[in-house]
């Protein structure tokens, strides 16, 4: 058994390995420093056809938000640390982050914030460039928050999603919240108006914070995460990124969790049919997590409130989780989209320009979300331990 996790780790390594690799190269090739010069002197036949033919070489492909200075868009960014709780045997808890206020923006207006947590090997500079969020906070008015794993937690600065102890995944979520509670009281950011979008590990820190923090965020969106409540472990997070949970989802949400005494978080699943690193599998049954939390299914998955509205179009399945005419849950499975953010930027590495742009779908979902200040206030300073 311990052979075969291994095996499976190892081969969400490398599949991950290979997403970069594949995208330097496509950067590579776009430059033009992998073009070939023809060899040997061409037939007379073949000059003839060329002279008859000329077409100009394809532009090299940039990013559509270079220079990189732009991914700021017309707002400030500024690059800080917040000193979280420490957590057990850590005398420090610093965390990184940089944090976006749009263009004309006041530190007294009352603006919603979109807290943005980034995969394994990424930087939050990647992060906000290839989701192009910072762009639709000019667009919108709302302020991003990217907080950033350090490499002295994880050498590839995963978020320990599948790990709830204090020191691990807990701790970070517990972090992240702190952050949240901070930025809120220096900038008067709308406390009802608070939501958290991951991205694959981001993601399963996301579904930790919706578990344990519920009070604080409006609405969640996981991008190409995995199902929760199953892997507390490295080996067995592989094992389910790479097969989803063997457990009955619901099922799983009763373990993690007292349904009856949850307040309920909408939440918006994306993922791509072609993702070899996270199973698709893991987009249906986080959906039905989270149609549980929101009391939607019983304990076995079935339906006991609302109804479920379904369709297709221009390669994506949606699948609306109604309540009152209101969409709680919404998925989105993005057809031959891989480990990659939806509508993205093709040329930073984990995005790409397939499919809806993910980020507005989920703005546009956030929205209409929020969370009551009563709900809020009501949270003691030892939630979710």
């Amino acid at each position: 058994m311990t052979k075969s996790l291994t095996k499976i780790w190892l081969g969400g390594l490398k599949r991950l390995l290979a997403i970069q690799a594949e995208h330097a190269q496509k950067r590579a090739k776009r430059a033009g420093l992998k073009a070939k010069r023809p060899v040997g002197k061409p037939s007379k036949k073949a000059r003839r056809s060329a002279a008859e033919a000329v077409v100009p070489p394809p532009a090299a492909r940039e990013s559509r938000v270079r220079p990189r200075a732009a991914a700021w868009a017309g707002g400030s960014w500024t690059r800080s640390f917040h000193s979280a709780p420490p957590a057990p045997g850590r005398l420090v808890n610093h965390l990184s982050y940089g944090l976006y206020l749009p263009a004309g923006a006041s530190q007294a207006e009352s603006l919603p914030l979109v807290v943005m947590l980034h995969g394994c090997k990424q930087t939050i500079d990647e992060f906000a460039e290839g989701t192009r969020m910072n762009l639709l906070a000019d667009k919108f008015g709302f302020a991003v928050v990217y907080p950033e794993q350090s490499k002295h937690s994880h050498a590839h600065r995963c978020w320990h999603w599948y790990d709830d102890r204090e020191h691990a995944g807990l701790g970070e979520a517990r972090a992240v919240a702190s952050l949240v509670d901070a930025l809120v009281a220096e900038y008067g950011f709308d406390a009802e108006s608070v939501y958290v979008a991951g991205l694959s590990a981001g993601a399963g820190l996301t579904s930790l914070l919706a578990l344990h923090y519920p009070e604080r965020f409006a609405a969640v969106a996981l991008h190409s995460g995995p199902v929760f409540g199953d892997a507390h472990s490295g080996m067995a997070a592989m094992d389910v990124m790479r097969r989803g949970s063997h457990q009955d989802p619901a099922a799983l949400v009763d373990q993690a969790t007292d349904v009856a005494a949850y307040p309920g978080m909408p939440a918006v699943v994306i993922h791509g049919d072609a993702d070899r690193v996270v199973a698709p599998k893991n987009a249906d049954q986080l959906a039905v997590e989270f149609a549980r939390l929101n009391g939607l299914v019983d304990a076995e998955g079935a339906s006991v409130a609302g109804d479920v509205r379904e369709k297709r179009k221009d390669g994506v399945l949606t699948r609306d989780y109604m309540k009152g005419g209101r969409r709680v849950v919404r998925l989105c499975r993005v057809a031959g989209l891989g480990h990659e953010w939806a509508g993205g930027d093709d040329a930073v590495p984990f995005h790409s320009s397939k499919g809806p742009d993910a980020s507005e779908l989920i703005w546009d979902f956030f929205q209409k979300q929020r969370r009551p200040q009563a709900e809020r206030a009501a949270a003691s300073p030892a939630a979710g331990a």
